[in-house]
């Protein structure tokens, strides 16, 4: 079940906003379309990283996906954890399947991000375009 009060992008990563810091993860939907997760690269505490460019990358059995920043910021935390089990991302990728937490350099930018409802509609319009390419 996603979590109402956070945002969404349309990469599929979710943000949770307290204060000027933003917590980052990955939607239950995109680590189910992924499926069998092998590896994670995340950057370190301290790099900083644009909206909507790569931060990191995520592998699986089926392919290597990247990791996308969907607010301007410093990195000031990484759960160090998933490095070494990435499995923790597919057994609870809203609380402790966390990936980075980001210093909000612009909050102009938050306001851009998809509402719970708008992520919802988001992903049903992706199924069912993923339904008429398989007919």
């Amino acid at each position: 079940m996603r979590p109402k009060d956070l945002k969404y992008t349309e990469t599929h990563e979710w943000v949770r906003i307290e204060g000027d810091t933003a917590t980052i993860g990955i939607t239950d939907y995109a680590i189910s379309q992924l499926s069998d997760l092998v590896h994670i690269e995340l950057p370190e505490a301290g790099e900083h990283v644009e909206q909507d460019a790569p931060f990191g990358e995520i592998e699986s059995v089926k392919t290597v996906s990247d990791l996308v920043a969907p607010l301007t910021g410093e990195i000031v935390g990484v759960n160090e954890e998933l490095l070494t089990d990435v499995s923790v991302l597919a057994k609870d990728p809203y609380e402790e399947g966390w990936l980075v937490k980001l210093k909000i350099e612009d909050p102009s930018e938050v306001p851009a991000l998809l509402s719970f409802t708008d992520y919802e509609e988001f992903v049903e319009s992706e199924k069912e375009g993923e339904e008429e390419e398989e007919e």
